[in-house]
């Protein structure tokens, strides 16, 4: 049963008109399997074992019918651990959830990311309604403060230590205080759910993709051009 302090937090965190949707970015060639396990998993429960060494070029993998595309790991300095956690510790941590962004423009800048470094791959981008998929995940979810993944610009002058003490669930969101972690929705840059996001569809608000032989007939009547997701409310170019 869900209580107080967990409704009370996904009302705060989802009371922004900006942050009423979380956003998922994937490459488009996973959606035929995203669609038919009506699921968003792991790389972990992909890629079962793993542990928490670095991948490093995109990894295919077949379940069934279905071929999957799981994403390279970033370099991530050892200085910026912790001193009890290692990369390879944090990087199987990670690889343990689903990440979304919470605001358009956070996954519009790993959209532009990918579409740079990789132009001649498809990429998708699921829109989600946020309240009703926090509250269906609530054990399972975790708040970071920062982009967890990756390295900043500048290492030398990181004011925070990379562990899984910077992820704060989300029944303990706004009761917990300390630099490394957000206390306010405002603060709040990643969104993670452990091991599996379930019952996509009953969530998914709009599928954006350019590529009509990617998207599963049952999203159809959801998919959006990936070219309008930079506009709010749908606005055109």
């Amino acid at each position: 049963m869900i209580g107080p302090p967990v409704s009370e937090n996904i009302f705060a965190i989802t009371k922004s008109a900006g942050r009423k949707s979380v956003y998922h970015f994937t490459r488009a060639k996973n959606l035929s399997s995203i669609a038919h396990f009506d699921s968003l998993w792991s790389s972990h429960r992909i890629l079962p074992d793993s542990n928490g060494e670095r991948r490093l070029a995109t990894k295919e993998v077949c379940i069934g019918p279905f071929e999957l595309k799981v994403n390279p790991h970033l370099r991530i300095p050892a200085n910026l651990m912790e001193e009890d956690c290692t990369v390879e510790q944090f990087r199987a941590f990670l690889d343990r959830h689903v990440f979304f962004w919470p605001t358009r423009q956070d996954c519009l800048k790993m959209l532009t990311t990918y579409q740079r470094r990789e132009p001649s791959e498809h990429f998708a981008i699921l829109e989600l309604e946020a309240s009703p998929l926090l509250m269906a995940h609530w054990k399972s979810v975790r708040l970071s403060k920062y982009d967890s993944g990756s390295s900043p610009r500048f290492p030398k002058n990181c004011n925070y230590r990379k562990s899984p003490a910077m992820f704060v669930p989300l029944a303990d969101f706004g009761r917990k205080t300390n630099n490394s972690i957000p206390v306010k929705p405002s603060e709040i840059k990643e969104i993670l759910i452990e091991n599996e996001t379930s019952s996509i569809t009953h969530f998914l608000r709009a599928l954006y993709c350019d590529h009509p032989e990617d998207i599963p007939s049952e999203w159809l009547g959801l998919s959006k051009s990936i070219r309008q997701f930079p506009f709010n409310n749908g606005d055109q170019p």
